[in-house]
């Protein structure tokens, strides 16, 4: 079947999550003619199925269950003049640049002048991290539990061992919860939990639920059903079994990054998420990024702000505002995984909420940020809050000011 070529947007948005709808409210707040496409029924995102409260804090000022504020984000875009289309999936390009898309409509060819990806992220199922054993029911990532509970009104299990014990860990032991399921146990292979104080000391105090650090599951129990794990002592290599009937698989995240991929639009090789600068830009003219596609994985209203922040480089773009200057590399040390944006230009605004966001696979309480650019220190910056595991690291891009815009690579690191 032949594609047809559809209406022309100013711009078009892929993903009906939060940040491709922040982007799409601000733009059409500003009298773009923007159009969102969005491969689900719904959309919203992924606080469609999270039923808790939490959400809205930094972008709305509300403090909302995540089902209400995907609801508030599509009413804001609408409301504002974009054009939403679900079940409407984007699965190429053409040699031109425009968008193959497969929709209830048919085969539809859209062309834009300025194309924003909000893809968001995912997290690794059981198979890509490779945890041996049987292969029982029962097993979930936290989307799938959410999905099954929320979307579906299904029944997980009454007992459950959760992966990981950053904040969408407590959200998938919230979830369990609310369905009958009991958290018997969180295993983290960090020394400390990677979520929150505050959130760590609601789990261990009223929800009740033990973590333990330094373990990993080594085994999966169970032919039909799960009825069981193993986990492991990393440091003493000491095993146990715990008895369970759910299993779920939390954070570990990836960006959904196959359309960037297929654009040929350049990869940062740590996040597997775009290469931006701090406008958000590609490597492809007229392509923007924004979201937990760029940083994965920070919260939901984060991810609002990142869109309303490209919204506002998509409009410069739309009025011939160009790059003047060649890019500067950003680039980290261990225990940092990643930085975004990872290029630097001085005449570029600065990023989203004026932060560097980083990837720490290591704790660092009272972490000191420093700033090389070939063998010279420029600066280094203290900060008041620690730079954790399973948690996005924010650092004032601010501490960029002295890079050289015409000289080497940029590296950061933390102590």
């Amino acid at each position: 079947m032949m594609a047809t070529v559809a209406p022309t947007p100013d711009v078009l948005i892929i993903g009906a999550g939060p940040a491709g709808l922040g982007a799409a409210a601000a733009l059409a707040t500003r009298g773009v003619d923007v159009l969102v496409l969005e491969r689900e029924a719904d959309a919203g995102g992924v606080p469609r199925h999270s039923d808790h409260l939490g959400y809205g804090i930094r972008d709305l000022h509300r403090f909302l269950t995540g089902p209400d504020y995907a609801r508030r984000l599509v009413d804001l875009a609408v409301g504002a003049g974009a054009t939403v289309r679900t079940g409407a999936m984007v699965t190429g390009w053409t040699d031109a640049g425009a968008a193959e898309v497969t929709s209830p409509e048919g085969r539809l060819r859209i062309s834009a002048s300025a194309t924003v990806l909000a893809t968001g992220a995912r997290e690794r199922p059981r198979p890509a991290r490779l945890v041996p054993g049987d292969r029982p029911q029962g097993v979930f990532t936290t989307g799938q539990l959410q999905n099954l509970v929320h979307l579906q009104h299904g029944v997980p299990g009454t007992r459950a061992v959760v992966v990981g014990a950053e904040a969408v860990s407590w959200s998938a032991v919230l979830t369990l919860r609310g369905a009958g399921c009991r958290t018997v146990l969180m295993t983290t292979e960090h020394s400390s939990p990677e979520s929150y104080a505050a959130f760590n000391l609601v789990g261990k105090r009223v929800i009740r639920t033990a973590v333990a650090t330094r373990t990993r599951i080594v085994n999966v129990l169970g032919r039909s059903r799960l009825r069981a794990v193993e986990i492991e002592n990393l440091d003493t290599g000491a095993r146990r079994t715990v008895d369970c009937d759910t299993l779920v698989f939390t954070g570990d995240w990836i960006p959904d990054n196959e359309l960037a991929r297929a654009a040929g639009i350049e990869l940062d090789a740590a996040s597997k998420g775009p290469l931006v600068d701090a406008a958000l830009r590609t490597s492809r003219d007229g392509v923007f990024a924004a979201g937990n596609l760029l940083h994965p994985v920070d919260t939901a209203d984060i991810a609002v702000l990142d869109g309303r922040h490209v919204a506002a480089q998509v409009h410069a773009w739309l009025d011939g505002a160009r790059p003047r200057r060649a890019a500067v590399r950003l680039a980290v040390r261990p225990p940092l995984r990643w930085v975004s944006p990872g290029l630097w230009r001085a005449d570029d605004p600065a990023p989203a909420r004026g932060r560097l966001l980083m990837w720490a696979d290591e704790l660092r309480r009272r972490p000191t940020v420093t700033v090389s650019q070939g063998a010279r220190e420029i600066s280094h910056r203290r900060l008041p809050w620690p730079a954790s595991p399973g948690r996005v690291f924010r650092v004032p891009s601010a501490i960029l000011d002295d890079v050289d815009p015409a000289g080497p690579p940029v590296t950061l690191s933390v102590s």
